[in-house]
């Protein structure tokens, strides 16, 4: 291997939430069965030794939402740790996010959604609660963040963040939770190899000035940096939600040989797979945390096979030659 194992230093997102792994996982797919194959390719049982081991590999910070199976995902989540909190090698760290829609029109709704996602997760506070759209309908931005600069003074929150929001919706939040000396701490949007937008329209360089950690999803752009999907077979490979993305078709993985095979042969060298390698890469990146998701045992610790090492400058220099086009280009999903 090239490198000696390294530990990978904690982070915090409040003073009052505790240390962790700078790592995640996203629970998207916990419970859905509109967009992915809950209850038919994987159930409860899975996502629960998912769950566990995820936390024997180190990894305690999970990233869930209200819509997300439209409240499974915080209830499977809940009941997990009800079932390991007293087992867990550490502390479990609870992300979950509020969404903006037309109906919600005052601060009590958002004040219930808090109160209904504690109940689903079955926790007294969450450590980071997230406005999970830049949305402004009835319900300005400022009311929002007010709202919720009132929960984390009354305990039910231990941190403020925001995810898709832009460089300047960033700077706007940061000031407005500033006034109640509350810090922003996260700003959650997609960045992958394959979707490096957020380094060239501001988001990544506001985020780094403004002390906001990035929390990446979709770290393995939806798994095509895993190697898994091919152009040849492409067609019989991709399911559900997939289906849709053009960059799963034969022509949009062709795109991305290059990349893959490079990940691949870097791998090699430290007996790592390509998904950790991509995943590695984010990990180099300042203040920076990928949460990709999960849904069995094994990706959980493949996923973890991320940490305790780290690509060396001129690899950094390979990957970013081969994958600089996707500064400009690339989509993200919720």
């Amino acid at each position: 291997m090239n490198s000696p194992t390294l530990r990978h230093p904690h982070i915090t997102f409040a003073p009052t939430c505790p240390a962790i792994a700078p790592f995640g996982i996203g629970t998207w797919a916990w419970g859905d069965s509109f967009f992915w194959s809950y209850g038919k390719d994987y159930g409860e049982a899975e996502l629960e030794a998912a769950f566990e081991a995820a936390l024997h590999a180190g990894i305690s910070l999970f990233d869930t939402a209200e819509v997300y199976g439209l409240g499974e995902s915080e209830r499977l989540l809940g009941k997990f740790i009800k079932r390991y909190s007293g087992t867990a090698p550490g502390a479990i760290v609870v992300a979950t996010k509020y969404m903006p829609t037309p109906w919600r029109w005052n601060a009590n709704a958002l004040t219930q959604a808090v109160t209904q996602s504690l109940q689903r997760l079955q926790l007294d506070r969450i450590d980071l609660y997230q406005i999970h759209q830049p949305f402004d309908f009835f319900l300005s931005k400022f009311t929002m963040l007010e709202t919720l600069a009132k929960e984390v003074q009354q305990g039910r929150i231990g941190a403020i963040g925001v995810s898709n929001y832009s460089a300047q919706q960033t700077r706007e939040a940061h000031r407005m939770l500033a006034t109640y000396n509350i810090p922003l701490a996260v700003n959650q949007v997609p960045y992958s190899l394959l979707n490096r937008k957020i380094e060239s329209n501001g988001i990544l360089e506001t985020a780094r000035e403004l002390g906001v950690t990035v929390l990446a999803y979709s770290p393995l752009a939806q798994g095509l940096l895993t190697g898994k999907y091919e152009p040849q077979t492409a067609r019989n490979q991709v399911m559900g939600a997939r289906k849709l993305d053009p960059r799963f078709s034969q022509q949009g993985l062709q795109k991305i040989q290059d990349l893959l095979k490079l990940l691949q042969k870097i791998g090699e060298s430290y007996e790592r797979t390509s998904a950790q390698v991509a995943l590695n890469w984010l990990l180099t990146q300042q203040n920076v945390v990928p949460i990709p998701g999960i849904k069995t045992a094994n990706q959980a610790c493949q996923n973890a096979g991320a940490l305790g090492w780290q690509l060396t400058s001129e690899e950094m220099m390979q990957i970013d030659l081969v994958s600089r086009t996707w500064r400009s280009t690339g989509t993200g999903k919720l």
